[in-house]
């Protein structure tokens, strides 16, 4: 979810790159560039940190010139550092370009670049790119037509841009999938690009979004905007007519609206380049498994805090089905205090958002004491606990801006799917057609997703029903237990309402005494293998005067009859059930929050990351 600029036009093209950019900066905050073109040559600078790094070095060393492009980077492929910024120039300084998004079939196209003889300066999956537009530039063909060319070898969703020295007079922009937006803005005698439009409202209120498989030739004269295969587009115009803020948050009341809807995205983007639906298999290198160490594995601790020792129980149900390993999960505050029995056959697998949690890194360090082997699922890559990791798996879902963690939930629920089968694979406790059948249940994920976010109107609705409430206890069984933990929590978090979430068999051994006519009672019930012992719950709790509000799988009339509201989910495979059914709790939370006021995105109490003990 990296930040992108582009300026074309008669003024010096960088103090509106680095001005686009600091609007841009929630979207990545590891490394930032910017490059322009200066008479016939292109000038690159580029620093790895946040922003005002970059500024500072072009206050040393100025740039002059246009066009330009910038861009601020969140780290998908090699660590954050100043050779993996962008922009990446081509080996003859004659080509630069920026990128957001995955080239999955990158290692294939370097292997044939290297072959050819050029040479890589970076670990990106970027750099491909740039190297083959610079390569069908030598065979005679113009940046348009070896933009198009490029853009039909690249696989995965991305957003590009190119500019080149040799035709100084113009920038070439593409999006391919859903890898983010492009924005075009439309100036008089000059013109803009951006993923996002508070990088250019200072500038221009007329714009262009590209759709997918469109890509855009920009003058500071014309736009001409074409399908990549050459078809004609007639774009419309669209005029902007709010502020920069609100425009970070596009359509959304608040950015944890905004990243709840962008999980669809950020869960395809787990799932690049790792999955192959073609051969049923798992590819997550940076983990560096091999089958000698997944054999030699005996047990897993998961650790984590929060939001994220929840995705870490679900974490449990599925290594332990799949992978046939035990696993245990132990909240990061409590494992170095718990002397757990670690050697060198047990992993230890860190869960977390920042990657810089401070109970967390304290139980890496007691697994490394002990002799684990130090795994990490983290989102910020280059994080100290990437940093001190034997192998790790990005979670690769972008910047989160809210304090109460949506998609840093639902990736590593993904994640932890993908190393499940990963490690039975290479164990050889899963056979190829079981295997096979669990990878191409992935594919559904991203769809299912966007089928349960397009019924938010129905959650709102319970939404404005429940902001009232003093409490509400959350049940679930099974695999979607942690869930019922999470919903709890997300209610807490940003609503400021008592919640509990229980295992729903323990009701009958005390929390049952909760329940009146005034205690909502929130059941996961969708059809897995728990339903029926859920049915039953339901049961109970409406026998006791009990609000039964339950989440459940579309059709379900059992269940339809029984509840006093009911938010439907479409049928999903069960292993994978939790992805689905925490959406609608993420979107009651959220709506319960914001019809009652509250300041949803900064809760107070509340931090980001927590770095202190």
């Amino acid at each position: 979810m990296c930040g992108i600029v582009g300026y074309v036009g008669a003024r010096d093209a960088t103090p509106i790159i680095l001005g686009g950019l600091k609007r841009l900066e929630y979207r990545g905050y590891d490394s930032a560039g910017v490059a322009v073109v200066n008479g016939n040559q292109i000038e690159v600078r580029r620093d790895a940190g946040k922003l005002s790094q970059l500024v500072d070095l072009v206050s040393k060393s100025p740039l002059k010139g246009a066009p330009g492009i910038g861009h601020t980077r969140w780290a998908t492929h090699g660590a954050p550092s100043v050779k993996n910024a962008h922009p990446h120039l081509g080996n003859s300084g004659r080509v630069v370009v920026v990128h957001n998004g995955i080239v999955e079939n990158f290692l294939e196209l370097r292997e044939e670049l290297t072959s050819e003889g050029v040479t890589f300066n970076s670990d990106t999956d970027t750099e491909t790119i740039v190297h083959l537009a610079e390569h069908h530039m030598a065979g005679g063909l113009s940046l348009e037509e070896a933009a198009r060319r490029t853009f039909n070898q690249i696989d995965g969703a991305n957003v590009v841009v190119l500019i080149s020295a040799d035709e100084p007079d113009k920038i070439v922009t593409a999006r391919i999938g859903n890898a983010g937006g492009v924005v075009i803005g439309l100036g008089e005698g000059e013109n803009f690009i951006a993923s996002d439009i508070p990088a250019i409202l200072d500038h221009t209120r007329k714009v262009i979004f590209l759709e997918s498989r469109q890509m855009a030739v920009v003058t500071k004269d014309s736009v001409r905007i074409e399908t990549i295969d050459g078809g004609e587009v007639k774009p419309e115009i669209h005029t902007i007519s709010y502020d920069a803020v609100s425009a970070e948050k596009g359509e959304y009341r608040h950015f944890m609206q905004k990243e709840i809807h962008e999980q669809v995205r950020a869960l395809t983007d787990t799932l690049a380049g790792r999955v192959d639906f073609q051969e049923g298999r798992i590819r997550l290198p940076e983990l560096k498994l091999t089958p000698e160490l997944a054999k030699r594995i005996q047990r897993i601790y998961i650790t984590a805090c929060g939001t994220a020792a929840y995705a870490g129980m679900v974490g449990k149900y599925l290594i332990e089905k799949i992978a046939r390993i035990p696993v245990e999960v132990v909240i990061a505050s409590e494992f170095r205090y718990s002397d757990p029995i670690v050697d060198e056959n047990t992993v230890v697998l860190a869960i977390s958002q920042s990657g810089e949690t401070a109970d967390t890194l304290a139980a890496m360090e007691e697994g490394r004491r002990k002799g684990a082997i130090i795994w990490s699922i983290v989102n910020a890559v280059g994080s100290q606990a990437m940093r001190v990791s034997d192998g790790s798996i990005s979670m690769q879902t972008g910047p989160e801006i809210g304090v109460a963690s949506t998609k840093a939930f639902t990736a590593p629920l993904v994640d932890q799917y993908m190393l499940a089968i990963l490690l039975a694979d290479m164990r050889g406790t899963l056979d190829e057609t079981n295997r096979r059948e669990l990878v191409a249940d992935l594919r559904l994920i991203p769809d299912l997703a966007g089928r349960v976010l397009d019924r938010e109107p129905e959650v709102e609705k319970i939404a404005h029903e429940l902001k009232d409430i003093k409490g509400c206890l959350y049940l679930g069984r099974g695999i979607n237990m942690p869930i019922a933990y999470e919903g709890a929590l997300k209610l807490k978090e940003i609503s400021y309402i008592h919640a509990e979430g229980y295992p729903a068999g323990e009701m009958k051994h005390g929390p049952i005494a909760l329940i009146d006519e005034e205690m909502p009672v929130l059941c996961l019930a969708p059809q897995d293998p728990w339903h029926e012992k859920m049915i039953s719950q339901i049961q109970q709790a409406k026998a006791r005067g009990g609000m039964v509000i339950a989440v459940a799988t579309e059709g379900d009339e059992l269940v339809a009859g029984m509840a006093d509201h009911v938010m439907w989910i479409p049928k999903t495979p069960w292993m994978l059930s939790p992805i689905i059914t925490v959406f609608p709790l993420q979107m009651l939370a959220y709506h319960i929050a914001a019809t009652r006021g509250l300041d949803v995105d900064q809760p107070r109490n509340l931090a980001k990351s927590v770095t202190v003990e």
